[in-house]
């Protein structure tokens, strides 16, 4: 069975937060996951998750100050305790309204130094985590749009979560980066599944609704669930124009 959840950091943006959630609910998606929820009260998204009865599946980790270029603190060597706080920050935030995961950003870096502040960061959300009954989950990013991205690679991913060796963290699979950064993405995601805790999609090479380029999701995401993913496959793309005028992609997993 394929579940659909909308993210709603790319759809429905026009919106407030609850209202977007309303509408994913009234689309017939499953679930929603969000970006960066924080400047909406946690208590209007959990009314209207209870409202609608839409899981939600994770939130990013704030990035820090886009304005500077950063993209999450999490392997920021020097700024352990600003990281702490932020995956702290998203812990709250999540707990308060039921969410499954918190993505925890990793930042532009390199290098031995980022690997181990990374590490350090992961182990300490991984014990929020445990205590919250949440989930981590850390995604590798395409250079093309996250230049300088630490985490830029499938198999670094992997390596990572064997360092930490901790349940809590998992791997994003988000077919647009790993398309971009690999390809063969069903045997990537065999090879994979045994560490991936949610899967993500759009149309490559332009992060466009999933029935545009060079990916036949209609035929991947059954695939990837034939091989073991029983969970969400979330569409976090770019629609094309109104949200709700381009969702006849849904059709074929209906």
């Amino acid at each position: 069975m394929i579940r659909l959840s909308a993210n709603l950091g790319f759809l429905w943006t026009d919106l407030r937060l609850p209202d977007a959630i309303r509408a994913a609910a009234a689309a017939g998606f499953d679930a929603v996951e969000l970006h960066w929820p924080y400047d909406v009260p946690a208590a209007e998204v959990r009314g209207a998750l209870d409202e609608t009865g839409l899981p939600v599946l994770s939130l990013n980790t704030p990035r820090g100050d886009p304005a500077r270029g950063e993209n999450g603190l999490g392997a920021l060597p020097g700024r352990e305790a600003e990281a702490r706080a932020a995956s702290g920050q998203a812990f709250d935030y999540g707990a308060a309204i039921g969410a499954r995961h918190v993505h925890v950003m990793a930042g532009v870096a390199a290098g031995p130094a980022a690997h181990d502040a990374y590490l350090d960061t992961l182990a300490h959300a991984a014990e929020r985590a445990r205590r919250e009954r949440m989930g981590v989950l850390i995604e590798p990013l395409n250079p093309r749009d996250a230049p300088g991205y630490f985490l830029a690679g499938a198999d670094q991913a992997a390596g990572i979560i064997a360092a930490l060796g901790r349940p809590e963290v998992r791997l994003m699979f988000d077919c647009y980066h790993l398309q971009i950064l690999h390809g063969d993405l069903t045997r990537l995601f065999q090879r994979l599944a045994p560490v991936t805790g949610h899967v993500q999609f759009a149309g490559v090479p332009d992060r466009g609704a999933p029935d545009e380029g060079e990916i036949a999701y209609d035929r991947l995401l059954p695939a990837i669930a034939a091989l073991g993913h029983d969970g969400f496959f979330g569409a976090e793309y770019r629609p094309r124009g109104a949200t709700g005028d381009g969702l006849g992609w849904m059709r074929v997993f209906r």
